[in-house]
């Protein structure tokens, strides 16, 4: 990889999936041997929106489709050998997931995806009530409390597009049953401070949510020294399978079953029926069984590079977007300088779709839109903006590509 403008160092020592640099120390990653592992990444194709969804390498594919094929059979139920030594599978990619958030694995429940952990809790909560939401909220953190009959309050954001958490201090009272915030932003890529964010929630008696899905695939996660209460995020968007996520709590035992059926209970009779306990009494049915074995190949594949490491190679190439994009009098950018792999931007006098369509001919792939955050777009006065987003795979030649194809946009529209 060319240089970038970043806190890279220069001494270099093997990984098992490329080059790291300098041992015990994050740094920027040799992306050369580590793209070739992603089938989705065909050469020339420069992919800016991993945070939508995550190209998948080759070793979470291969774990799906044995999963899928030679070694297929259901769990928990079963009593011949293949069907146990799934259950076996399943239960140990269970203990890694939690692991690699430094939880404990009774305390992680398998759903399809954040948006379904956050309806669980939000309908499942025995003491539905007010919700602390913030304007940054994607919609999947706010529709769902609505929906659930929680009545909601707002905390605004800082002038860089932080959540103020000086003002939650203040909009927080012991009416307030839940706090609900994003780790980082989807569109701003703002990260927050989650040890404060907790303990101003429990000072006045309430609980906090965290929407990972931003985090976990750039930050070291570890919800034991956040301090929430629970914590979800996706899959795809961690380098595994869609249709999986994850809701971490140490409180799941406080929490009734969400939804009925085969798995989650201890005995049924037509009388009443009686509930597994926690994680399990939040799976019912048939679980994601491929997409669990997946989920935890990604997870293998990232902690084999190291997330600070990756986060740090995320920060270099956004700050090298950011350095460049300033230089461009027809462009604005939004959210802090240190945003966490995301950077989002408008041009004057073009539709961010307009923007991403033809950037798309340059073989440019960014998201351009209102990113599920329509609130936070009325907060930055535009419909929608244009986002690139960063993965473990990209590189310097992708941003100089964004580049290019941005004086191309420029050239159209003069």
């Amino acid at each position: 990889m060319s240089s970038l403008s970043s806190p890279c160092a220069s001494s270099e020592v093997e990984t098992p999936l490329g080059s790291a640099r300098t041992p015990g120390v994050p740094t920027c990653l040799d992306t050369s041997g580590i793209r070739g592992q992603f089938p989705g990444l065909t050469p020339g194709w420069h992919y800016l929106d991993t945070a939508a969804t995550a190209q998948k390498p080759q070793a979470v594919i291969d774990a799906t489709v044995n999963a899928m094929g030679r070694d297929y059979a259901t769990v928990h139920r079963g009593v011949y050998a293949r069907s146990a030594d799934m259950t076996l599978a399943y239960e140990a990619a269970r203990r890694r997931i939690a692991g690699f958030i430094g939880a404990k694995e009774d305390q992680v429940a398998f759903v399809r995806g954040a948006t379904e952990a956050i309806n669980l809790v939000a309908y499942a909560h025995p003491r539905k009530g007010r919700v602390l939401l913030s304007t940054l909220e994607h919609h999947s953190n706010i529709v769902p409390w609505q929906l659930a009959g929680w009545e909601v309050d707002v905390c605004p954001l800082t002038a860089d597009g932080r959540i103020d958490l000086d003002a939650a201090e203040k909009l927080l009272t012991p009416e307030h049953n839940m706090v609900a915030f994003a780790h980082v932003s989807n569109v701003l890529g703002s990260p927050l401070d989650v040890a404060r964010a907790a303990e101003l929630a429990h000072r006045v008696g309430a609980e906090l949510l965290i929407d990972g899905c931003q985090a976990v695939p750039r930050l070291p996660v570890d919800v034991t020294a956040l301090g929430c209460d629970y914590y979800v995020f996706s899959g795809h968007k961690l380098y595994g399978p869609t249709g999986v996520g994850v809701l971490w709590s140490d409180k799941l035992d406080a929490l009734p079953p969400w939804q009925g059926g085969g798995s989650m209970i201890d005995r049924v009779t037509f009388a009443g029926t009686t509930y597994a306990p926690a994680p399990t009494r939040f799976e019912a049915g048939t679980p994601a069984i491929v997409e669990v074995i997946g989920l935890a190949a990604a997870v293998d594949y990232v902690q084999a590079i190291g997330v600070a490491t990756i986060h740090a190679h995320e920060r270099a190439l956004v700050g090298s977007l950011r350095d460049q994009l300033a230089r461009r009098n027809s462009i604005t950018l939004y959210g802090p300088e240190n945003s966490a792999g995301i950077v989002s931007f408008s041009m004057a006098g073009v539709h961010p779709h307009d923007i991403g369509t033809i950037l798309d001919e340059s073989r440019v792939a960014i998201r351009a839109g209102h990113h599920c955050a329509q609130p936070l777009m009325e907060h930055l006065g535009v419909a929608a903006t244009a986002r690139a987003s960063f993965g473990l795979y990209s590189n310097d030649d992708d941003v100089a590509a964004l580049i290019d194809g941005l004086a191309r946009v420029e050239r159209i529209f003069g």
